[in-house]
């Protein structure tokens, strides 16, 4: 299964695996009943959940509704750290994940916004580096997993933080390569896709971030707390949900 799954991510376009892996995934279902482990964002229960990555990672992907382990982490911490959930806000959701979109919907209506350049699933399409939004619209903003694919990181956590309200706030979510540098990595003359698998993780990163994250969010406005919510967690919670142990929520907070 995990060569299968990684093979699937290499070869087959983003847009129609948020299409249609959902479907496939229902029939994978049926083998993975059980009870050992359990995903917080729908509720359903499994022996395991399933493998994904492009390298696999064992226990990774609910095949009900397609939460991974940071999106089951995300879900807790809305959930216990935030009021998300109990009041009705202006949302703006960059390159929505499907395990989230109807269930955010749900609660706040067409005041949830969806948008990105490419994904079949969103409602705006939109260029990051320039978004159609006037200033102070939202409430929240969640953007997770994209900054390392856009031309200009700073650029684009600028535009959120002009969008968002003063005192409002945003997640945004980079994908953590270790070991860890101090310092983010960039290199445009890079193009053989090889290489940039090599040295950025993905053929389709552009950087490899370092510890200076936090600093990158900061040089765009906001002030940044470097939550470490799940570390806070008994580790029965931990492998209940199959949560990313030593994930940092960056929750970015606008004055």
């Amino acid at each position: 299964m995990k060569q299968l799954i990684s093979f699937v991510l290499k070869k087959v376009p983003r847009k129609y695996l948020q299409l249609f892996s959902h479907f496939a995934l229902k029939v994978v279902a049926l083998f993975y009943k059980g009870n050992t482990v359990e995903c917080p964002v729908c509720e359903a229960h499994f022996a395991k959940f399933v493998p994904y990555g492009r390298v696999a990672r064992a226990n990774a992907l609910c095949p009900n509704c397609l939460a991974l382990e940071r999106h089951r982490l995300m879900w807790l911490y809305l959930r216990e750290k935030t009021d998300f959930f109990v009041r009705d806000k202006e949302i703006l959701h960059i390159a929505p994940e499907i395990c989230f979109i109807k269930r955010f919907e749900s609660i706040h209506g067409n005041r949830y916004i969806t948008a990105d350049l490419e994904s079949p699933l969103a409602k705006v399409k939109m260029d990051i580096h320039q978004m159609p939004f006037e200033d102070d619209r939202f409430d929240v903003a969640f953007c997770n997993h994209v900054m390392e694919h856009v031309d200009d990181d700073i650029q684009s956590m600028r535009q959120i933080h002009r969008v968002l309200k003063p005192g409002a706030w945003a997640i945004i979510q980079i994908p953590i390569f270790e070991p860890q540098a101090d310092e983010t990595y960039e290199d445009d003359s890079i193009t053989d896709p090889k290489e940039r698998e090599r040295i950025f993780g993905q053929d389709d990163h552009v950087r490899l971030y370092g510890k200076d994250y936090p600093e990158r969010l900061r040089a765009a406005g906001f002030d940044v707390v470097e939550d470490d919510y799940v570390m806070t967690l008994s580790s029965e919670v931990q492998q209940r949900y199959a949560l990313p142990v030593d994930e940092i929520i960056y929750l970015c907070k606008k004055k």
